[in-house]
């Protein structure tokens, strides 16, 4: 940009240059037609004139260009910012949802888990009372056991008390 700058002003003294110096043929009267009229003026200064106006007209256009680009930018900022701030707040309620469902389903899990507890706790106690009938059943087969067998002793020794010895016969 400074050097478009540095050249159109370059451009514009050396064109200011020009005219001062051949000022007095600037300034020479001819006839100038200007197509329904003839006008008798300087030719030089008449073209000095028009391409100053063409100047201005130009840096206008410039100036207006560069204002609008100017202000659409700013617009495309304010929109950029405002769609960013949107992101984020999406982004922050995503966020919050996930954190939500996670604290539901360890909820969910932590009643599952509970509830496995109870159910095996519940089926423990249940074998452990069916373990100690099992172990009082066979304990009590045992003694009944033991008690024929001691039964049988007892009468094996009475048959044996009657009984001599010896026995001749």
């Amino acid at each position: 940009m400074y050097l478009r700058t540095l050249l159109l002003l370059l451009i514009m003294g050396a064109t200011a240059t020009f005219a001062i110096v051949n000022w007095s043929q600037f300034m020479t009267s001819t006839h100038l037609s200007l197509v329904f009229t003839t006008v008798e003026a300087p030719l030089g200064f008449v073209m000095l004139v028009l391409a100053g106006v063409l100047t201005v007209m130009f840096l206008t256009f410039v100036v207006y260009l560069q204002t609008s680009v100017i202000i659409e930018t700013r617009r495309y900022a304010k929109e950029a910012r405002a769609q960013r701030e949107l992101a984020e707040q999406v982004e922050t309620s995503r966020f919050t949802e996930l954190r939500a469902f996670l604290e539901e389903r360890l909820e969910n899990l932590e009643g599952r888990i509970s509830q496995w507890q109870e159910e095996v706790h519940t089926r423990m106690d249940q074998l452990d009372s069916e373990l100690k009938s099992s172990v009082e059943q066979a304990g009590n087969t045992l003694a009944a056991y033991i008690g024929e067998l001691e039964d049988r002793l007892e009468k094996d020794d009475e048959e044996k008390k009657s009984k001599p010895y010896l026995t001749i016969e």
